[in-house]
Parts: structure tokens; C-alpha cells; sequence
């Protein structure tokens, strides 16, 4: 497998051609676009996505072929031995040209109040080609906007038919939740019939929204009900912070991928009038307590296998809908999420003396699906909502912005303590592969006594391989690992156990492509950085999160004292009667449809 899941390709010819009279050495069955972009020619687009979405549907990248009598969209016309191609001539820019204003005239002048204004493939396109004024003017669709999910909203006035969404939640995703609806001016993207995301079987990923091009699709924005909260005197404010936000909020800011903001982060959050900045580290290494304890009764009781982790929203949901015989199967902890919440509105609330109602508690993910995780009736153990609002990465860079802070060169703060203490181990939860690493490192050495030193072992869940498989040997037992990222890799894998081909014990399963480092909520960049790089961001973003890990004193979650101080004070022992109410949960059965 490849790091997208699909099955690596065998070796194919190379040919010649000519891309503006320069000699280009291209892989045969490869396209014009993908070779032009290859050799230093950048040919403008706003539907591609390398091996995703190849339809030809927007026409912006025209080209001329020698010996065609019409333009080609370079995106889907192959490469051939002695091609010619000519990607910048005057019919190719009125082309170009024509296509963009025909899109424009069709779309809502609210460039100043959008929230992709200045991070738009459209705008940034109108100016690249130099559009100054609309030659086409008449009627523009008029259709509803779908603000009925808790996670994401859709504008279909802004949607310019690429196909993105239909081709990504279907290929990566494999929720096939969008398709086409109408026909030519007419036409839009959404769920079948135009239902509403809240009624159909969207996983509330937000894969569709980091792919859209314009705020078609987009996070429910929850910045002032924040704004809101931190002006209230009678409320006490917490922030809690993901593990790979602090390795990706610095490209909202033009920072390079992976570079490492923690500090910032905290002094930033506080600065915008948080009473309490925390860590979710700190109850990804709760998880990891209780989870291993948990496998660690299945290990004695011989199962039931598989074993599947259950911090991944997305994954959740997306289990609920399409593999509803495996929710028994899913671990009962809580995400360390909203395990965070409910230890902060009892634990910490008895503390500090305030009423759990008093308390709210804001999130910093890089997740969509964790706003629809905040509203699930179940999440509330305490009494109230274990989490308040969720804000995406990109709705923490507004806040600052709006705050303005010269957020790079704030000086470094530390988190609170004791829900701001952590290990190495909670960090790489960030990280396809991240969680069973951290749960192995807690469960081997519980059962030998000795740290895992297992380097094979350890660079075998590690990656960006759509499914890896890893054995270890622990005394007398053997544990077979497996770890997905991105749901239809799940599917992949859940169909093979299905069908008895493969077994394993303990199964990790992230919905995002990468983990959260791919999360739905993450920076959308321009698309020549995010789809066009050699290798892969997200890998830029996971290799900062293990520098973190390795440079932690306490790099194994049984290590962290302050989890251990809230069993002593709080909660007694891992998989008591108390840590059962207040940091596990159960998933439904939900329809397809």
C-alpha cells in the first residue's frame, strides 16, 4: 500500500514531449498537467487533486496540443511520445479567462465578511489572471444555505462545481455523501435530494471542507459564543489544547510545516482572557491508563478481538453508520477530549470551589468531528456538557488575529498544572500510529517490567502507509496490531476481518488521512503547497510531534504523576466505579442513510 491506500503502481515507460518548446521527460499514462507541474510549469486549476480528483470539470487549465483543432484540459489528457504542448498563448488565456468571470458571475460578492477572504483558490485565481471586471451579468442561483449540523455548514451559492467534495468523501472518505444534484446553470454539490448534513451519513470529517476551494463547505463557526463566554465575569473559561495543534497553528502565521508553537499557543490563549490554558495531553495519557487497563482485561479473558480505539470522532460516527457490528468492539473511554471535560468539571470544579455549570470549557482541535463529538447528548456525565465549544485550528487563528497579537514572537508560557502535565506518549496521539504506540509502550512494559525498546517494532506504526500491521511478542503473549487512517482505509481493513482473512488484537483507527495532523479542522492552505509538494505536509506535521516525544523527560503515559494524583485523590483506580461514569461512554447504531 501507498500513503494514500492504494496499491503501488508498477513501473511504467517514460516518454518525450514538448511543454513551451522545453524537452520534458514524462512517466507514460501520466497527464499533461502533472508533467508540466513537474518540470517548473505551473498550469492553473481549481478542480485537480493528485489522485483524487482527475474530472476536467472546471476547464481553467486548457492547454494547446499540436495537430487538435480545440482546447484540452491538461489535468485529464495524457502524456504521448513527441506531444507538443503549449500552456500560455493568447487563446489559451481568453480561455482561461472567460471560464473564471462566467464562475465569478455567478458567485456572492461577500469577499469581506467570507471566511475564506484571502485564502480562496477563487479569489487568489481572479487575481493571478488579472480579472478586473465581469463581462457577464444575469441571474445567480438562489439556494439555502445547510446549517442544520453541529459540525459543518454548507453555502451552495459559493460551490463552483469541481467535484472535490463528491470525489473525496467518496474515495478517501467512502461515505459517498455528496454527488451532484441538477443540471447546468442549476447544478450544485450535496447530499442526495439536498438533504441536510445532520440527516444523512457525513461523518462530520471536514475532508470536503479542506478540499472546497471557497466556503461552499465550511466549520460551523463558534468564535463568538468564545468571545462571548471570555466577557462574562460569572463564567470561568478553560482551554484545552490537541496535541497537533501546537505543530500546525504556526502556518496559519507563515510558518513552515511541523515548526513547534507551544509556547506561543499558551501565552497566546491566555492573552485572549482564558482563566486556565491545559493541555489534552494530559488526558491523552489518562486514556492510555485506562484503555490499557481495559485491553489488559480483554488479554486475560482471551478478547473479545479486535480491540479499537476510540478517539477518533470521525472514525466513531463513521463506525456507527457503516459497521454498526463492531461498536462492541470499540474501546469505552472516552476521547481525551471529553474525558478533559468531565475531569474538569468535577474534579477540577471541586477544587477550585465552582459550581460544574460555571465552568466552560473550550476545545482547540484540529477536528470538525470533535464539534459534533461536544454535542452528543451522552457526553455529559458531570451533569452538564463535559465540552462547551469546539474551535477548529483555523477559528483559534482568527481569534488571535482578531485579538491582534503578533502570535510568532510571543514570548513562551507553560500550561497550567495539574491538567497541563504530560508524557511524550499523549503528544504522538496526534499521529496516525500515535495511539497504539502509546497504549504498547504503557502495555508492555505493565506486563514485563521493562521499557519498550523495539525499534523495528516501533518504526512499523509509524508512517503514512494507508494500513500497517505490526506483531510483538509480550512474555507468553502475541499481539497483532493494525492501524488505519482515513475511513476508507478502515472499510478496507474492517472488511478483511469481516470476511475471517485477517485478525488482530488491538486495532487503532484515525478518520482523518494522517491522523489529527490531517484533521478536517487543520490550516487550509494554498492548494500548490498542500496537493502539489513532494512529500507529504502531514508527514512534516507527525515528525514534529515525535521530536516533542523524544525530547520529554516522561515519554510513557503510566509515568505522568498528575494521573496517578487524580486516581489517589479522585477517582480511586483505573476502571473503578467512578472512572467508568465519569471517563467512558457508549456509541448507537445509526442508519446509512
Amino acid at each position: 500500500m501507498n500513503k494514500t491506500g492504494y496499491s503501488r503502481k508498477s513501473v511504467k515507460p517514460v516518454v518525450s514531449l514538448t511543454i513551451d518548446g522545453q524537452n520534458v521527460q514524462a512517466v507514460q499514462g501520466s497527464t499533461v498537467l502533472e508533467s508540466a507541474r513537474k518540470s517548473g510549469v505551473n498550469i492553473p486549476s481549481l478542480c485537480y487533486l493528485r489522485e483524487v480528483n482527475i474530472v476536467g470539470a472546471c476547464r481553467i487549465c486548457v492547454v494547446e496540443i499540436n495537430n487538435l483543432p480545440t482546447l484540452q484540459a491538461a489535468c485529464v489528457f495524457p502524456v504521448s511520445e513527441g506531444l507538443v504542448v503549449r500552456t500560455n498563448t493568447k487563446k489559451i488565456q481568453d480561455a482561461r479567462r472567460a471560464v473564471l468571470e462566467l464562475l465569478l458571475s455567478n458567485h456572492p460578492n461577500d469577499c469581506f465578511s467570507c471566511s475564506r477572504n484571502l485564502n480562496c483558490e477563487l479569489q487568489a485565481m481572479a487575481h493571478e489572471l488579472n480579472i478586473r471586471e465581469i463581462r457577464f451579468a444575469g441571474d445567480k442561483t438562489n439556494i439555502p444555505m445547510d446549517t442544520d449540523s453541529a459540525a459543518i455548514e454548507r453555502e451552495p451559492e459559493k460551490c463552483i462545481l469541481c467535484y472535490r467534495c463528491v470525489s473525496i468523501c467518496s474515495k478517501i472518505v467512502t461515505a459517498n455523501v455528496y454527488t451532484m444534484l441538477n443540471r447546468g446553470f442549476k447544478a450544485f454539490a450535496a447530499p442526495a435530494f439536498n438533504r441536510s448534513l445532520a440527516d444523512v451519513s457525513c461523518t462530520t470529517c471536514g475532508q470536503c471542507v479542506t478540499v472546497c476551494p471557497t466556503a461552499a463547505l465550511r466549520e460551523k463557526g463558534q468564535t463568538e459564543v468564545v468571545w462571548a463566554a471570555l466577557a462574562n465575569p460569572d463564567v470561568y473559561v478553560l482551554a484545552q489544547t490537541a496535541p497537533s495543534i501546537r505543530v500546525t497553528i504556526g502556518e496559519e502565521f507563515g510558518m513552515a510545516y511541523g515548526t513547534v508553537m507551544t509556547g506561543q499557543m499558551v501565552a497566546a490563549l491566555r492573552k485572549l482572557g482564558f482563566d486556565k490554558v491545559f493541555d489534552t495531553d494530559f488526558t491523552a495519557d489518562m486514556t492510555i491508563v485506562e484503555e490499557g487497563y481495559e485491553f489488559l482485561e480483554k488479554l486475560r479473558h482471551n478478547g473479545p478481538w479486535p480491540h479499537l480505539s476510540s478517539c477518533s470522532p470521525g472514525w466513531i460516527k463513521f463506525c456507527e453508520h457503516f459497521y454498526p457490528e463492531f461498536l462492541s468492539n470499540i474501546s469505552t473511554v472516552k476521547s481525551p477530549m471529553s474525558m478533559f471535560g468531565a475531569l474538569a468539571k468535577t474534579f477540577h470544579a471541586e477544587a477550585l470551589g465552582i459550581a460544574p455549570e460555571k465552568i466552560f470549557v473550550v476545545g482547540i482541535m484540529p477536528c470538525t468531528a470533535k464539534k459534533y463529538e461536544a454535542a452528543r447528548p451522552e457526553l455529559s456525565d458531570s451533569g452538564v456538557r463535559d465540552v462547551d465549544v469546539v474551535l477548529t485550528t483555523r477559528e483559534f487563528a482568527r481569534m488571535i488575529r482578531q485579538a491582534g497579537l503578533d502570535f510568532v514572537h510571543l514570548a513562551e508560557e507553560d500550561f497550567d498544572t495539574p491538567l497541563g502535565v504530560s508524557s511524550g506518549a499523549g503528544t504522538i496521539f496526534g499521529a496516525t500510529g500515535g495511539v497504539a504506540e502509546a497504549a504498547i509502550r504503557t502495555i508492555y512494559e505493565h506486563l514485563t517490567g521493562e521499557e519498550l525498546r523495539q525499534p523495528d517494532f516501533i518504526q512499523a506504526l509509524r508512517g503514512m502507509d494507508g494500513v500497517k500491521v505490526a506483531k510483538i511478542n509480550i512474555l507468553d503473549k502475541k499481539i497483532k496490531l493494525a492501524i488505519a487512517h482515513g475511513t476508507g482505509n478502515a472499510r478496507l481493513l474492517l472488511d478483511k476481518i469481516k470476511k475471517g482473512e485477517e485478525m488482530y488484537h488491538f486495532i487503532e483507527i484515525m478518520g482523518c488521512p494522517g491522523g489529527c495532523v490531517g484533521g478536517g479542522g487543520q490550516p487550509i492552505l494554498a492548494k500548490k503547497q498542500r496537493w502539489e509538494k513532494d512529500r507529504d505536509y502531514r508527514m512534516d506535521r507527525a515528525d514534529a510531534l515525535y521530536r516533542i516525544d523524544e525530547q520529554k523527560e516522561l515519554r510513557r503515559a503510566h509515568q505522568n504523576p498528575a494521573v496517578w494524583e487524580i486516581y489517589r485523590q479522585y477517582l480511586g483506580h483505573p476502571l473503578s466505579d467512578k472512572a467508568k461514569k465519569l471517563l467512558h461512554t457508549n456509541y448507537f447504531r445509526r442508519g446509512k442513510f
